[in-house]
């Protein structure tokens, strides 16, 4: 059996990848920031270098 450690943000237009034991875990996904999880709330993004989630 495979244990899945990291995996895409679950924000669509972000580009990190997360540790599963470190991820913002909502609605059974894992998101890089609180930014993502929250649907991008006055259009924060999630500040990672390299990523443009949400600019």
């Amino acid at each position: 059996m495979t244990t899945v450690t990291q995996m895409k943000c679950a924000c669509d237009s972000c580009l990190c990848i997360v540790d599963t034991s470190q991820a913002v875990e909502k609605d059974s996904q894992y998101f890089c920031s609180e930014a993502c999880a929250d649907g991008h709330p006055g259009s924060a993004g999630c500040d990672h270098p390299g990523c443009g989630c949400n600019s």
